[in-house]
């Protein structure tokens, strides 16, 4: 809901502009008063999510396009299966990444670079610098993203798969970490070296949920004691991580159009004829056929070098086929 709402780009100063946001729950309109000059990060971060889920599903049948109404902390439709796992981890992690980046960035009043790494590393270097806070981005994340979960109860197994891939999410951000420095010295000479921590890529956590995402486990609720648990539904499951992704329910083929059910089906996508993956004629069109097209394609070609210093380029036109379902 908050990566839709455009019209509020630059308006999160005022915190009465909390309580015209759809799709909070009551305490994230707390969170969102207490904290409003974050909330323009917090929009980025959910468009972030959306774009990244988009990117790394576009040559499957679900190709995150139930998020086409960018609701991220909206009802889901496909709620409990793998795909509503990774919507849930690639959200809570963006959410964590666009806080954190701000705070480097000295957006936020309450937060700023991380200041606790201090002194030499066992490798000898100095810890100095702008280190990203994103411990700060974290705990923000947990107390806005988590909050629609954590009011439904933690009796709720499909709270405590959402709660659990939240924390998936976050986790992929801090695990890569990565250590950035710079050499001080006469004549650009490695006396001495100067290091910070920094953000993975966004795309490198997305490239990791998304392997996540193939690798999870389906799970089920089991009374342990006087708490409820999600325990791999068959023995043959390996045990999972805090690290992994989990789901309750199988999904769904995609294949056809079901509104009610916020599935768009594949027909009018494109597909690849010579591929037997996922993106394949076959598999996309769900063994329904494909139809193939002709499309003009305009290129660039004969590019020269023009002294000095500009290239000149011809406009080539080709016809390709176009393979769709």
């Amino acid at each position: 809901h908050l990566a839709k709402q455009t019209s509020l780009r630059g308006a999160f100063r005022d915190p009465s502009v909390c309580t015209g946001l759809t799709g909070l729950v009551e305490e994230q309109v707390r969170v969102c008063r207490r904290q409003v000059e974050a909330m323009e990060a917090v929009k980025r971060g959910a468009e972030l999510a959306v774009e990244e889920c988009q990117y790394q599903f576009h040559s499957r049948r679900w190709n995150c396009s139930t998020l086409q109404g960018l609701q991220v902390f909206g009802k889901v439709a496909i709620q409990g299966t793998r795909e509503s796992a990774f919507i849930h981890a690639i959200s809570s992690a963006g959410i964590a990444f666009a806080v954190t980046r701000a705070c480097s960035r000295g957006e936020l009043e309450k937060c700023g670079c991380d200041r606790k790494i201090q002194g030499v590393s066992p490798e000898g270097f100095q810890w100095s610098g702008c280190s990203d806070n994103l411990s700060y981005g974290i705990a923000f994340s947990q107390a806005f993203v988590d909050n629609p979960e954590r009011s439904r109860g933690i009796s709720s197994s499909r709270a405590l798969m959402n709660l659990h891939n939240n924390e998936a999410g976050r986790k992929a951000l801090l695990a890569h970490m990565k250590v950035e420095c710079k050499c001080h010295g006469v004549s650009g000479s490695c006396e001495v070296r100067t290091c910070w921590k920094v953000m993975p890529p966004f795309r490198k956590v997305g490239n990791i949920l998304k392997e996540k995402f193939e690798g999870a486990t389906e799970v089920h609720p089991q009374r342990v004691g006087s708490r409820k648990l999600l325990v791999p539904k068959s023995s043959r499951f390996k045990p999972y991580t805090a690290h992994d992704l989990v789901y309750l329910l199988a999904s769904p083929d995609f294949c056809d159009r079901d509104p009610r059910h916020g599935v768009f089906g594949t027909s009018g996508r494109q597909c690849n004829r010579t591929s037997l993956a996922m993106d394949g004629c076959e598999l996309m069109c769900c063994g329904r056929g494909f139809h193939t097209a002709q499309a003009e394609v305009v290129e660039r070609c004969s590019c020269k070098f023009r002294w000095c210093c500009s290239v000149k380029c011809k406009q080539c036109r080709h016809l390709v086929e176009v393979h769709s379902c």
